[in-house]
């Protein structure tokens, strides 16, 4: 389960359901365990202002007032806690995106609920100011007037162990350069909060510097949507760390489009070690349709392929079942998915989130009461092409498809060698091919 900043905020939860996914989800529960920026800043306010300032994940703690991150995939658990926080004195108030567009799933639960992001009120509340029901929370136009995420007062979480990918075990330290998103992709949350807005390069920077009088080359994660929205942004930033004689690894997403062979090279001299980027789905009518701008194929193969010469980790997004698909468009972005062979591939079926553009027309086809199904594994609406058995079919597929293929181990191997490429490609083939056959029978059952 992921949430903060994962889906805008609403979160993500992966239940495993077959073979694939539950090595997925293991892997997953190793490296994407992330403390939670929003509440280092909402730490960071308080602190500001003088208060003491305790975090707690699960345990109940004395208090004056708790302020709770909330989601979809796990707000009856942050309600449950809620209670029994109030039943101990303590007033309650709920910070996110799942309480500011669903008030009414936290209302029964708590002293106040925040609408926005969380400084604004949170330094009227730092300031006295009682907070009672729904208290809108403006956004904080000058990002550089923030303090600093206290990671000191939230967790004393480090990452540790042996690191096996890019990112270490237990993630990294999460990293806001910017907020909102400039795209307009109909069904994508990150948008719906606030308008786009950037911190200064300096100011950015100097979060790092501060990170680094903490660790040793610490691992970043920036977790924009589009980390480099503005090519001369990237450039100053990068500058900026060899400047300073900064040290540190870093990973961030970002649109292919957005990247170029050299700003590349310049971004992995500065740290880069992996990135993320949605691809969603190879047609671009589809794409059109939802309001996604188009990457063209070709493009997006140069910049795959370059990174894997720099040592580059990447992470290719996939939605699978956008309103136009049907069984052969998904499964030409499954074949793309392999093509294109990036170095991990998440696979999500489309849910239409509340407040989205997307919600407002799929709201009649929605049939899931259940809020906390809104995981981004799960079907939630009546598909005009696919019912949910076969939604569920194509998404495990999808995983079975990218990962269990010998290719993709002899890639992460970084086996190059020609002789040894064609050996897997031909065992490829055969593993491929014992696929299609459990498949076929699968689908007779699914498609009945």
């Amino acid at each position: 389960m992921s949430k903060d900043t994962v889906a805008g905020g609403y979160g993500s939860r992966l239940r495993p359901f077959s073979t694939t996914t539950a090595w997925v989800n293991r892997f997953k529960g190793r490296y994407h365990n992330m403390p939670s920026v929003q509440m280092a800043y909402v730490a960071a306010t308080l602190a500001r202002h003088g208060h003491e300032v305790v975090f707690t994940p699960d345990d109940l703690v004395d208090g004056d007032v708790a302020i709770v991150l909330s989601s979809l995939v796990d707000y009856r658990h942050e309600t449950e806690w809620g209670d029994a926080m109030r039943a101990r004195g303590v007033r309650v108030g709920f910070v996110g995106l799942a309480a500011s567009k669903l008030p009414q799933l936290f209302a029964d639960h708590a002293d106040f609920i925040l609408d926005g992001e969380p400084e604004d009120a949170v330094g009227r509340l730092a300031q006295g100011e009682r907070l009672s029901g729904i208290c809108r929370s403006e956004p904080i136009m000058d990002l550089d007037s923030l303090p600093f995420p206290r990671w000191d007062l939230i967790t004393k979480w480090r990452p540790r162990g042996l690191r096996l990918v890019a990112r270490p075990p237990g993630g990294g330290f999460p990293l806001l350069a910017s907020r909102g998103c400039p795209e307009f992709c109909t069904y994508c949350p990150h948008r719906i909060l606030a308008d786009y807005r950037e911190r200064s390069i300096p100011n950015v920077v100097d979060e790092i510097e501060q990170m680094c009088q903490w660790e040793r080359r610490p691992y970043i994660i920036f977790r924009d949507p589009t980390f480099s929205e503005t090519r001369e942004r990237i450039v100053q930033f990068c500058d900026e760390l060899r400047a300073r004689n900064l040290k540190i690894h870093f990973e961030c997403e970002t649109r292919l489009d957005r990247l170029d062979v050299d700003l590349l090279r310049m971004m992995h001299g500065a740290g880069l070690r992996a990135f993320g980027f949605g691809v969603e789905a190879v047609s671009p009518q589809i794409l059109k349709k939802v309001g996604r701008r188009p990457i063209p194929p070709d493009h997006q193969r140069q910049i795959i392929d370059y990174c894997r010469e720099l040592g580059v980790m990447t992470a290719a997004f996939f939605v699978l079942g956008f309103p136009s698909d049907d069984w052969s468009s998904i499964a030409a972005t499954i074949d793309f998915a392999t093509d294109l062979s990036p170095t991990f591939a998440q696979f999500k079926i489309l849910t239409p989130f509340p407040a989205t553009p997307l919600w407002k027309q799929m709201e009649p086809l929605v049939f899931e009461k259940d809020w906390e199904k809104f995981d981004g594994f799960t079907p939630t609406f009546n598909h005009p092409n696919l019912s949910s058995k076969e939604l569920m079919f194509l998404l495990g597929a999808a995983y079975t498809h990218f990962y269990i293929r010998p290719t993709y181990l002899a890639n992460i191997l970084k086996l190059h060698n020609r002789h040894v490429r064609d050996w897997v490609a031909r065992l490829d083939r055969r593993v491929m091919g014992r696929i299609h056959q459990r498949e076929t029978k699968r689908m007779r059952t699914v498609t009945c």
